[in-house]
């Protein structure tokens, strides 16, 4: 089993990722919307050797072709994306694959496939995402991890996404969640590094 980092980091660009990892997360999603695939691999490439230089995970965000062409740790798919089958038949065995969620059926659904963690959000409203789903807030989350688990759902790591804040971490956690992935907090504070090293302490304090 690959192993899922407790604290995702989901950023647009190499100096914020750069800092994120000075901060201590070894976790960075690139996301890149509306921009042509030379462009998205341009800063794929820098992200990809900080992510080297501090032995942090990268995965692309929506873009199999990408992360096959720099050999990224992995990819993130969306609901509207390629099939994680599909990416599985391309990527192989030696790429993390994860999936969004934002309902309980759609992690019934990501629990009979191949992939090794899902995205379930958006905890709440956030600027950072277009189009996005209804919120779940505190009790969507309760509500869907004890539904999982009173049908016995196999399901692989499944981290909360959407909004989180610092103030949130211990009660998400508390839901059964086995992370959380943090944009806005992190890339839109005055200190990204400290920002950054907050969620991690905070992260590992309540799982002790």
């Amino acid at each position: 089993m690959k192993l899922i980092s407790r604290l995702q980091y989901i950023t647009t660009n190499a100096t914020h990722a750069e800092q994120a990892c000075k901060g201590g997360v070894d976790w960075i999603q690139l996301r890149l919307k509306g921009v042509d695939y030379a462009d998205y691999k341009k800063v794929a490439l820098e992200v990809q050797a900080i992510c080297k230089k501090y032995n942090a995970k990268l995965i692309i965000n929506d873009n199999v072709a990408l992360a096959m062409d720099i050999y990224s740790d992995g990819v993130h798919l969306g609901k509207e994306d390629m099939f994680p089958e599909d990416a599985k038949g391309l990527l192989g065995d030696g790429f993390i694959i994860g999936c969004t969620a934002n309902t309980y059926d759609d992690v019934a659904e990501l629990a009979t496939k191949d992939i090794d963690y899902i995205g379930l959000g958006p905890f709440r409203y956030t600027t950072t995402k277009a189009n996005l789903k209804p919120i779940l807030g505190l009790d969507g989350y309760k509500n869907i991890l004890t539904k999982v688990k009173a049908n016995g759902y196999n399901v692989p790591p499944i981290v909360g996404i959407g909004g989180v804040k610092h103030m949130d971490v211990s009660s998400l956690l508390n839901t059964g969640l086995h992370g959380l992935a943090i944009s806005g907090a992190i890339s839109n504070a005055d200190d990204v590094i400290g920002s950054a090293r907050q969620f991690n302490e905070l992260i590992n304090s309540s799982l002790v």
